[in-house]
C-alpha cells in the first residue's frame, strides 16, 4: 500500500527540489485508477474478498466447450473458424488461442482456451457466444476461466452458514418525525461529506454526521429521501437513518460511474463504461438494475456506447443519462429506453419488454413520461424533406394506445415540459420563418385531464423573442417564461385557468428587463426565484406570483446552484455540492392541505410560541456574549493600568523628576547652552618701533 503524504510534506519535498507549489492546481490531480494510495474505502473488505477471487490473473480468459472433436488434418480449419468468430468480438492475444489435443487419439478434446487483451472483452465474448450454434450438433458452452477456479474451491462437504442474531435497525423514516420539523441537507467539499439539520431558528446548521472519504465519486439522495447513495470502486452503497447512517446494502458493479433511482426508490440503476483494446471500437457499457432492498440484479444491459447514445449527449462518453426513464408514477411499474427508430418499454413485474417487442416509430427523437400516469409524450421531426410533418403524440401504457396527436409544420426544434401532477403538457416549438433564415417560438399546451385532451396554441407578443427558460408551478396551473434577446430579458407569467378564463390560457403579467436566466419555483408553488446564473453574477429576485410583486432581492456571486428545501420555507444557494434531503409526498388529501392552509394561523400559534422562546434564548445568548466581551475588555484595561503603575518611577526618572504623566501640567523652560564649536591658536609677530 502506498504511503500517504500530507500537503506540508509535499510542499517540503517540492522546496527541496526547487518546485514552486503555488503554480500547482491540486484539484486537477487525479489518482491512477485502481489505486487507493492509503485511503481505505468503506467497501475495502468487499474489495479484498473480490481480490481473492480474481488473483488467479485469468480474468481475460474464456473456455469454449462443445467444439467438434476432429483429427489433426482438420485442426487448422477448426482453429481458423473459432479464431474468426472470436476475433470479431475483441483482440485475441498472440498465441492466445489454445486447443488441446489428446495424445492417444491425436484428436482435439472438444474445447479450447481463448485469451483476450482485457477482461471486458472476455466477458463480452462469453455473453455473445454462449449457446452459439456452430452446426446441427454443436452449440458453444462458454465460461470464464476464473469460474472453474472458483468451482474447484467449493468444499466437498456442506457446512451450514453461520446464523447471526437479529439486530433491529434504525427507523429509516425517523428523521421525518423531528420535533422541530427541520430538514436535512448534505454538503460534499474536498474529501469530506457532511449531513446537517437546517436549524434556521438558531441561525446555524446543526451537524448530524461527518465522514472523510465516504465516497470515491459523489453522493446522491434517493427521490423520497429514504437513502443516501455513495459511489465506490467496487460499486454503489446506500445508507439510511436520521443520525447514524448505517450501511444498508451494497451493489457490486466495478468502476461504476453513474447511478439513478427509480421515482419510488424500489430500484437502483448503475452504469459503467470500459475502454476497448482496439481504439476504433466503441466503449463497452454495462448497466445493472438492482432491487434496492435485496441488492439483487433484476436485469442487466450490455453493449457498445453507441447503443446507449441516442436521445441526448448527457452522462459520459456520449451516453445519454439516465438511459432508462421511469413511468407510471411512484409505483415504478414501467421504464423505457429510446433507440434508433423505436422506444423500448419494459415492465418491472418480469423486467421484460411489454408484448415482447419494442414500439417501432420511425425517426423518433425524444420522449418523456407523465409524472403521474403511465402516459408518455413523444416527438418525431419532419420526414421526407418536410412532406411529412413533425408530430407530438401521447401514448398510454401498457396498451400502447395513442391518446392524442398534433402535427407540427416547419419545425426546427421541440422541447416537452410536464406539469408535476401530469395535468398539463407544454410543448415548446421552434419554427422556421418562410425564408428559412430565422426561427420563432410558440407553445402547444395540452390539457391532459380534460375530455379529448384539448390543445391551445400560445405565442408571445413578440414571437421572435428567444425563450431562455420555462418552468411550471409545482402542483399548480401557472407557468413562467423568460424571453428576450438582450442582456436584460423579460419574464412573463401565465395561467391555464383564471376566474375570467377557466378553460383557456391567459397572461397574468410581464416583468420587463430582469437580470435573470433561470427559474426556480417553490415546491409548494406561489413563489418563484428569478435567478441570474453564470454570467449574471448570482442576482436573485424573490417574486410572489399570488400578489404579483417582488418580495426581496439578493446576490450570491458565482452561485452555481439554487435549491429550495422540500417544504418551501428555505432556499440554499451554493458553489459546491449541496443537496436538500427530499421528503416523501404528504399523506394528506388536497382538500385537507387546503383546510390546513386556511387555518394556518390556528396551527401556527404553537410554533410561534416556540420561535419566541428561541428568540429569547438567542437574545440571552447574545447578552451573555456581550457580558463576556465587556469582562475581557475590563480585564485587559486593568492589566495595562497595573503595568502603568509599575513603570511610574522609571518614567519619572526619564523626565528628570517630573512626577505627573499629564503633558498639560508640564512647565516649559528655556535653557541657554553655550557650546564651543572650535578652538585654534595663531602666533602673530609684532615689531616694536614701527
Amino acid at each position: 500500500m502506498a504511503e500517504v503524504m500530507v500537503i506540508k510534506d509535499v510542499e517540503a519535498l517540492a522546496a527541496e527540489w526547487g518546485i514552486d507549489t503555488s503554480q500547482l492546481d491540486y484539484d486537477s490531480i487525479e489518482l491512477p485508477r485502481g489505486e487507493d494510495f492509503g485511503i481505505i474505502s468503506d467497501d475495502e473488505d468487499v474489495y479484498q474478498e473480490e481480490q481473492l477471487d480474481s488473483d488467479t490473473g485469468f480474468g481475460n480468459v474464456i473456455v469454449v466447450d462443445n467444439l467438434p472433436v476432429v483429427p489433426l488434418e482438420k485442426f487448422e480449419k477448426l482453429e481458423g473458424v473459432v479464431r474468426k468468430i472470436y476475433s470479431q468480438i475483441g483482440v485475441i492475444k498472440e498465441d492466445g488461442l489454445w486447443m488441446p489435443v489428446d495424445s492417444k487419439t491425436n484428436k482435439t478434446l472438444g474445447y479450447c482456451f481463448i485469451e483476450y487483451n482485457t477482461p471486458q472483452e472476455a466477458e463480452l465474448a462469453k455473453e455473445k457466444t454462449n449457446g452459439y450454434r456452430l452446426d446441427k450438433s454443436h452449440f458453444f458452452a462458454v465460461n470464464m476461466f476464473d469460474d472453474f477456479d472458483r468451482f474447484m474451491r467449493v468444499p466437498d462437504e456442506w457446512v451450514a452458514p453461520e446464523i447471526k442474531p437479529y439486530v433491529p435497525g434504525e427507523n429509516l423514516q425517523q428523521w421525518l418525525t423531528d420535533e422541530k420539523a427541520r430538514d436535512q441537507f448534505v454538503i460534499r467539499a474536498g474529501t469530506d461529506t457532511e449531513v446537517f439539520w437546517n436549524d434556521a431558528r438558531h441561525l446555524k446548521p446543526d451537524p448530524v454526521y461527518k465522514r472523510a472519504f465516504w465516497t470515491e465519486g459523489y453522493v446522491q439522495w434517493s427521490p423520497l429521501g429514504t437513502y443516501l447513495a455513495t459511489v465506490h470502486r467496487q460499486g454503489a452503497a446506500v445508507w439510511g437513518g436520521a443520525e447514524t447512517f448505517n450501511r444498508l446494502m451494497r451493489y457490486a458493479h466495478p468502476q461504476v460511474k453513474l447511478i439513478d433511482f427509480s421515482p419510488g426508490e424500489k430500484y437502483l440503476v448503475t452504469y459503467s463504461s470500459h475502454e476497448p483494446s482496439n481504439p476504433r471500437d466503441a466503449n463497452r457499457v454495462i448497466i445493472n438494475i438492482f432491487d434496492v432492498r435485496t441488492g439483487k440484479v433484476m436485469r442487466d444491459f450490455k453493449g457498445s456506447a453507441d447503443e446507449f447514445a441516442i436521445g441526448g449527449a448527457g452522462g459520459v462518453t456520449g451516453v445519454s443519462w439516465p438511459v432508462f426513464r421511469w413511468g407510471g408514477g411512484k409505483d415504478d411499474k414501467y421504464f423505457a429506453k429510446l433507440g434508433k427508430n423505436m422506444i423500448s418499454v419494459y415492465e418491472t413485474e418480469t423486467f421484460s419488454l411489454i408484448d415482447k417487442k419494442s414500439m417501432k416509430i420511425e425517426n423518433v427523437m425524444d420522449f418523456t413520461w407523465s409524472p403521474a400516469d403511465p402516459i408518455f409524450a413523444l416527438f418525431v421531426p419532419e420526414l421526407g424533406g418536410g412532406n411529412q410533418p413533425a408530430r407530438v403524440s401521447l401514448v398510454q401504457i401498457p396498451g400502447k394506445q395513442e391518446l392524442r396527436q398534433k402535427n407540427l409544420f416547419s419545425v426546427s426544434d421541440c422541447k416537452m415540459y410536464w406539469q408535476s401532477c401530469g395535468e398539463y403538457l407544454a410543448v415548446k416549438v421552434d419554427r422556421y420563418t418562410k425564408t428559412k433564415k430565422s426561427t420563432y417560438t410558440g407553445f402547444e399546451l395540452f390539457r391532459i385531464k380534460e375530455r379529448d385532451i384539448p390543445i391551445e396554441v400560445l405565442e408571445l407578443e413578440n414571437k421572435n423573442d428567444k425563450i431562455i427558460a420555462f418552468a411550471w408551478e409545482p402542483k399548480g396551473h401557472r407557468f413562467a417564461v423568460i424571453h428576450g434577446d438582450g442582456p436584460r430579458p423579460d419574464v412573463s407569467f401565465y395561467s391555464m385557468k383564471t376566474a375570467q378564463h377557466s378553460g383557456r390560457v391567459s397572461k397574468l403579467t410581464t416583468l420587463k428587463g430582469k437580470q435573470a436566466n433561470a427559474l426556480f419555483w417553490s415546491p409548494s408553488g406561489h413563489y418563484v426565484i428569478l435567478a441570474g446564473m453564470k454570467g449574471f453574477n448570482g442576482q436573485l429576485e424573490f417574486y410572489n406570483v399570488d400578489e404579483l410583486e417582488t418580495m426581496a432581492t439578493a446576490e450570491h456571486f458565482m452561485a452555481t446552484d439554487v435549491e429550495w428545501d422540500p417544504t418551501g420555507r428555505y432556499v440554499a444557494t451554493a458553489v459546491t455540492s449541496y443537496q436538500w434531503r427530499p421528503r416523501p409526498p404528504s399523506f394528506l388529501s388536497a382538500e385537507k392541505e387546503e383546510e390546513v392552509a386556511k387555518n394556518l394561523k390556528k396551527y401556527s400559534k404553537k410554533y410561534e410560541a416556540e420561535d419566541q422562546d428561541v428568540s429569547l434564548q438567542l437574545s440571552e445568548q447574545d447578552r451573555e456574549k456581550r457580558r463576556l466581551l465587556k469582562s475581557e475588555w475590563e480585564q485587559w484595561v486593568n492589566r495595562w493600568k497595573q503595568m502603568h503603575e509599575e513603570e511610574k518611577l522609571e518614567r519619572q526618572k526619564l523626565r528628570d523628576g517630573e512626577a505627573s504623566d499629564e503633558e498639560e501640567e508640564y512647565e516649559a523652560k528655556e535653557v541657554e547652552v553655550e557650546e564651543v564649536l572650535d578652538v585654534s591658536e595663531e602666533v602673530v609677530s609684532f615689531e616694536y618701533g614701527q
